[in-house]
């Protein structure tokens, strides 16, 4: 990045907004630190400007004080299933359009923008940046939108710089979603493999996301597109066997066939139906029998070095947290 006087990022109240601000502050680049966000903060970042505003609506010049920011783009509506489809469209791609235009009316010249691995939907062979997007989701769909749209803005101006990261399953500390869930399936000793044990979810930490995000931006000289993902692809087994050992949790020993897994979770879809949701169904058991196999070719290409792998980063979150958001 350029590194104006100000960072302002969009969606920093969430689990990686929380954790790039915390890094940002560290790293003592920026004389004004601003989250805007329409959600309350993960944690509190002490040096941190929190505005309270949602990027579905115009983006007041004034909230960066009409100065150019360098701009990172977290905004979104990512929890899939979880969400009528049109509200994919209606946050990622509206709120895409008037973060670009925030930039024009200010003169900001750097985008980070965070998309998704969804652009490219399930894949049992491996891809990497230059596969063709196949999206199957709305999430998918409105990600691979918001792409076109930043990069649109990029084209205009050949001074514009913007970096765009594709991650995969991200975890850590005040993570709320995958890795979450599973530990605590795990400590329940509720969890049964859907239909195979050799499913590749391709995943990161959370703090080499972010390492990963200024070590891109800031050797981009115009548009930087790149997936964020452990070089291994770690299979569904690796990934319970490292929960198991880092939390002593017991490893799950059973395989249900997929078909019989999506006739027991048929009740839970009639309580949702009646609205007792249990984030019980059939997609988030599609979800874990289909592979995301995705290669970081780009970042591993540019020299990166990541800080961790899946055992020792298990480790850290459960140390820093706590106990409390791992079990």
């Amino acid at each position: 990045m350029s590194n104006p006087s100000q960072a302002i990022v969009f969606g920093g109240a969430g689990f990686i907004g929380t954790h790039l601000m915390t890094r940002l502050i560290a790293s003592k680049s920026y004389s004004r630190i601003v989250s805007i966000d329409i959600g309350k903060p993960r944690a509190h970042v002490d040096g941190v400007e929190y505005i309270h505003h949602d990027v579905r609506e115009p983006i007041d010049p004034e909230v960066g004080g009409g100065r150019p920011s360098d701009i990172f783009n977290l905004a979104a509506i990512h929890v899939t299933p979880g969400h009528p489809e049109g509200d994919y469209y209606y946050t990622n791609v509206l709120g895409a359009v008037n973060v670009c235009r925030f930039a024009n009316e200010t003169g900001s010249r750097n985008i980070l923008f965070t998309s998704s691995i969804s652009i490219y939907g399930p894949t049992e062979a491996p891809l990497d940046e230059d596969a063709t997007p196949a999206p199957v989701s709305a999430y998918g769909r409105s990600k691979l939108s918001a792409e076109a749209i930043h990069r649109l803005w990029q084209s205009e101006n050949a001074d514009r710089r913007l970096t765009i990261v594709r991650p995969a399953v991200i975890y850590g500390h005040f993570e709320r979603g995958n890795f979450t869930r599973l530990s605590r399936l795990l400590e329940r000793r509720a969890f049964i493999y859907p239909g195979r044990t050799d499913t590749i979810k391709s995943c990161g930490y959370v703090k080499d996301l972010v390492s990963s995000m200024l070590f891109m931006a800031s050797r981009n000289d115009g548009v930087s597109i790149y997936n964020f993902c452990y070089e291994h692809r770690y299979t569904i087994n690796e990934i319970c066997s490292a929960f198991s050992q880092t939390a002593k949790y017991p490893k799950p020993a059973l395989t249900i066939p997929i078909w019989l897994m999506n006739l027991a979770v048929l009740p839970f879809e009639m309580l949702h139906a009646v609205g007792l949701k249990t984030g019980i169904n059939r997609d988030r058991i599609r979800k874990l029998w289909f592979s995301t196999n995705i290669l970081p070719k780009r970042l591993v290409a540019s020299g990166f070095k990541f800080d961790y792998d899946l055992a020792s980063s298990l480790a850290e979150w459960r140390r820093e947290s706590s106990i409390k958001d791992f079990d």
